[in-house]
């Protein structure tokens, strides 16, 4: 499930296995020899799972006194994915309706290592059963490696998780970081820190370092002395008009590939230019700057966090050797695997080991008490650096120069690079230089710096792409139930472009956009729902939304803006676990329990389960009647609620006990001349629409 669905409406992002226990249904957990203390050596970590006994080991407690495999299983899957970093909770285990055949449910943070924790999960639990030796760890491990290779970025996690504390939809719409916020006409993209606003021109100066010097030292920025080289000839050229000390780095790098500082002689100087040229043909030789590292982050040309960097290091205890000062270092819980953690765990490469020969020390020599060993030559976070948020304390020209700075170049989102001993004080004063400004900055460093206050750097993305008043949705009718849908969704389509719209919608015969026939075929599922969300044309969309599409994957939106359920009746059922009309009442129910609390539920007051679904929604609800003097619609009347109901051959509109004729049936062409009574409770429903009772 990916949206709102059967299961939860709230939790959207769940597992649906279908289990069967096959012999297993005869066999619960207190009569399977051992079981239990397997299971609890093999989780003791599961004592926290209250279960439905709400105390810490009610689990525990559960499987001593009998429970069935599939509740076992639910709970595995929970837990493995709890130990690979990815903290979740909810499940739910329920019959399928046939002997021994289950729902197991539970919540996932990452698709594919909830798809991989389900088929673990089952595996673990035939190895308990069996009394088996099982390799927890390498599936621990896998699904470590699946999370840092499908999930968002820490950068492109922050806005995506500041949109949705917004309210602000949003549309992952590849395998990497491109996202779309908002829906329709209203939507923005971002690509890690990258917007749909950011100027390509900006970018690509900023990936230029000789253009981007230029720019700088043209307009009086403090920039390292420095020039462009491009094989040893040029290099010799540099080094005798620069000087040593030296910093060398390829003019198109990132993240500190090829980067090589405090070159000081001519040997490790033919080096660093190798090591540059991997990355890029054109190398940039500058005076190496000496002081801290600092990252500027400015957004909408307001510097809006600081950060000093300080590249992988151990300090000395006098008796351990580097390896296990390393291996201490790892051992900080805020250090992970990829960007799972605050910090990134240290690895030893080429770069560490050339670092170590320059000192003549090796992974086995020990140094002094409280001597700082540098481990890498950059300070990115990336490769196992930390940072000290300094955001309150930067100098007001430093800030001044950062804005500058990220008008001169022109983007949107920047990373300010600077070299200085202290960035308390003007940079013109400490004799520091601005070595590099970056397009797509990462906000790792920013959002939980390893000391010092955390920033919400992302808040500042949303403020700039949505500022005050700016739309980020439009509006949604999402339509379901047993008959009628496709015609009321043909209906409502017509009213909102006849109101000078552009509308997008979906139904049994295809995708339409501005009226125009996209798509062909049964387009009712959230697939084809995403399809019109992801149009940049379309300011309205009506969706039609059928059973299939919300047992399989769920709604392709998690909220609307009106909620329409014409009907429940038997129909396709025994279906997907669905056996009852009540059931599948449920499953229709979760369109009118998602509508906005500003929105309408337009409800068939002559259906009974229709009618009670207004008791678990938390919006204003309509109604629509073929009975006059239904007494449903004169409860509501009293309330002051919208309704349209048929009235001596009147479709009449009710807003309170107030009412309007809108006109005849028989005056309305698809009534057949009024002949068609269900046609003529379509139109009531038309009728019941909050943009109708607006324009009364």
């Amino acid at each position: 499930m990916r949206g709102p669905n059967y299961w939860s409406v709230n939790r959207d992002k769940l597992i649906v296995m279908v289990l069967d226990l096959e012999e297993m249904e005869e066999r619960p957990t207190n009569k399977i020899l051992g079981f239990l203390d397997r299971l609890k050596d093999m989780f003791p970590s599961m004592l926290s799972h209250r279960c439905s006994e709400g105390t810490e080991g009610g689990f525990f407690h559960r499987v001593k006194e009998g429970t069935w495999m599939g509740h076992v299983i639910e709970h595995i899957a929970l837990e493995i994915q709890t130990l690979a970093g990815m903290d979740t909770g909810f499940g739910r285990t329920r019959t399928y309706g046939e002997e021994g055949v289950y729902f197991v449910v539970f919540s996932y943070t990452e698709e594919k290592v909830g798809r991989f924790a389900a088929k673990a999960a089952v595996a673990m639990a035939e190895a308990l059963i069996d009394g088996k030796e099982y390799d927890l760890a390498s599936d621990i491990q896998e699904m470590r490696e699946i999370r840092e290779r499908e999930r968002l970025g820490p950068s492109t996690g922050s806005i995506i998780e500041e949109a949705e504390a917004r309210g602000i939809p949003w549309i992952r719409l590849n395998k990497y970081s491109l996202c779309q916020l908002g829906y329709g006409s209203n939507q923005k993209r971002i690509q890690a820190t990258v917007t749909s606003q950011t100027s390509s021109i900006g970018v690509e100066i900023a990936c230029d370092k000789e253009d981007t010097k230029f720019l700088l030292e043209a307009a009086e920025v403090p920039v390292p002395k420095g020039d462009i080289v491009r094989s040893e000839a040029g290099l010799k050229d540099a080094v005798e008009r620069i000087g040593y000390p030296l910093v060398m780095k390829p003019i198109n790098g990132n993240h500190g590939r090829g980067i090589t500082t405090d070159v000081r002689n001519w040997e490790d100087a033919c080096i660093a230019l190798e090591a540059a040229k991997e990355v890029s043909r054109s190398v940039i030789i500058e005076k190496f700057i000496v002081g801290d590292d600092y990252r500027l982050l400015v957004i909408d040309h307001k510097l809006v966090a600081a950060a000093k960097r300080t590249p992988a290091h151990v300090m000395g205890d006098g008796k351990s050797t580097i390896q296990q000062l390393i291996d201490k270092t790892n051992s900080d819980p805020r250090r992970g695997y990829g960007h799972e953690n605050v910090l990134t765990q240290i690895t030893v490469d080429a770069m560490t080991m050339g670092l170590l020969e320059e000192k003549e020390l090796t992974l086995d020599s020990i140094i002094l008490k409280d001597e700082f060993l540098k481990l890498k030559d950059t300070a990115n976070l990336s490769t196992g650096g930390t940072a000290e948020d300094v955001t309150e304390i930067v100098h007001p020209f430093n800030v001044f120069m950062a804005e500058r700075i990220s008008r001169i170049i022109g983007l949107d989102v920047c990373g300010i690079d600077i070299m200085t001993t202290a960035i308390d004080q003007p940079l013109t004063e400490t004799g520091g230089a601005v070595l590099e400004v970056n397009a797509a900055p990462g906000f790792r460093m920013h959002l939980a710096p390893s000391e010092g206050l955390g920033r919400n750097v992302a808040a500042h993305v949303l403020d700039m792409l949505y500022p005050f008043g700016e739309l980020s949705r439009i509006p949604i009718v999402a339509v379901t139930g047993t008959n009628g849908k496709t015609t009321t969704t043909r209906l409502i389509a017509h009213m909102a472009r006849m109101k000078g719209f552009k509308v997008g919608y979906t139904t049994t015969d295809g995708i339409y956009i501005q009226n125009r026939l996209l798509m062909k075929g049964d387009c009712t599922g959230p697939a084809s729902a995403e399809f019109v969300l992801k149009d940049p044309t379309v300011n309205f969309a009506v969706l039609e939304c059928a059973r299939g599409g919300l047992l399989r994957a769920g709604l392709g939106f998690k909220r609307c803006d009106v909620g329409i359920v014409t009907n429940v009746a038997a129909d396709h059922l025994g279906l997907k676990g669905i056996h009852t009309i009540d059931q599948l009442a449920k499953v229709k129910g979760v369109i009118p329990e998602v509508v906005l609390p500003s929105g309408h539920a337009i409800l068939n007051a002559d259906d009974d389960r229709v009618y009670e679904m207004r008791s678990n929604v938390k919006c204003n609800v309509a109604l629509f009647s073929m009975d006059e003097d239904s007494p449903r619609i004169k409860k509501h009347a009293k309330t002051g609620g919208l309704s349209a109901i048929y009235e001596n051959g009147f479709i009449t509109l009710m807003k309170g006990e107030w009412k309007i004729r809108i006109c005849k049936a028989v005056n309305v062409p698809l009534t057949m001349g009024g002949r068609a009574a269900f046609m003529i409770r379509t139109y009531c429903l038309q009728c019941s629409l909050p943009m109708s009772a607006d324009s009364l």
